[in-house]
């Protein structure tokens, strides 16, 4: 939508209303059935987006769909690997055989490895090469690859909207998530080299921009940060004590800027990277 302020005011939504929604734009998820991709997935949705939940699996993306559809929204499952080049042509084939068009790409998919974190009882030395090389594989090739491929789809359109998912680690490394650190802050640079490739080839109606979310708990971390008993692990504390907020966020506080960023009410942003992490990355601990 481009619309000017004076239009705004003749529609029946209010100008602010009209500047957020998303109704009517198809919205491709990748790892869409995680905590974090599934808060997205329902957001979008709430906000009038068609909502395409894409994951490995697919009991969990059916779920989403059908919570989506009670909710009197509209989706669907699509099965595919993002480092798949192939599976994701098929799906994006059946997206466009069902609802015409792909909006919004949001690039949700991503996760760590054992090998790939130098745990205390080990040093740099002990990192697992191919452990490391799968972390970045997975986080930035299952970011350029869904990008490339769902991004020809906005590209033809000469306009549309993607969303990466990096990290506050791609900010502050952290202690010993070095492959998951390392592959976030190429996240972070990709994000900024596409938004400037697709404003200049394409025009200003592409814009593409990533959230670092802070600490929240997953399925991936919950191990790491929490004990059996709920209480916080060692780390789990520090990390607590250096965020001002004082606490870990919830899913569904990353909806906010998602929303933003996937509105027109961000559309003069593009190529940023925006921090969801309760004033971590401000804080020197000081």
């Amino acid at each position: 939508m481009d619309y000017r302020l004076e239009e705004y005011i003749e529609m029946d939504m209010s100008y602010i209303e009209k500047l957020f929604t998303l109704k009517g734009k198809v919205a491709v998820v990748t790892g869409g059935t995680g905590v974090l991709g599934s808060a997205m997935c329902y957001a979008l949705s709430d906000a009038g987006a068609i909502v395409v939940v894409l994951g490995r699996r697919m009991e969990a993306a059916n779920a989403i769909v059908s919570n989506v559809v009670s909710r009197g929204g509209e989706a669907m499952t699509v099965c595919a690997d993002v480092m798949d080049a192939d599976q994701l042509k098929d799906a994006r084939s059946k997206i466009i055989e069902r609802f015409g068009t792909i909006d919004i790409l949001v690039n949700g998919a991503g996760g760590n490895m054992p090998g790939a974190v130098v745990t205390p009882d080990k040093s740099f030395l002990d990192l697992k090469m191919d452990d490391f090389q799968k972390v970045m594989d997975l986080n930035l090739i299952g970011t350029v690859l869904p990008s490339q491929i769902f991004g020809e789809v906005i590209v033809k359109n000469k306009r549309g909207v993607i969303i990466n998912i990096s990290s506050l680690s791609a900010f502050i490394p952290l202690t010993r998530v070095v492959g998951y650190s390392a592959a976030k802050a190429a996240v972070s640079n990709f994000t900024q080299w596409l938004a400037v490739e697709m404003a200049k080839k394409y025009g200003e109606f592409i814009r593409v921009n990533a959230i670092a979310p802070g600490f929240f708990l997953t399925e991936q971390n919950r191990s790491l940060l929490t004990n059996s008993d709920n209480t916080l692990t060692d780390r789990g504390k520090l990390i607590v004590q250096n965020t001002p907020f004082a606490r870990f966020g919830k899913a569904e506080e990353l909806c906010g800027t998602l929303i933003w960023l996937c509105s027109d009410a961000a559309s003069f942003v593009s190529g940023i990277i925006v921090p969801v992490d309760g004033g971590y990355n401000a804080f020197s601990g000081v």
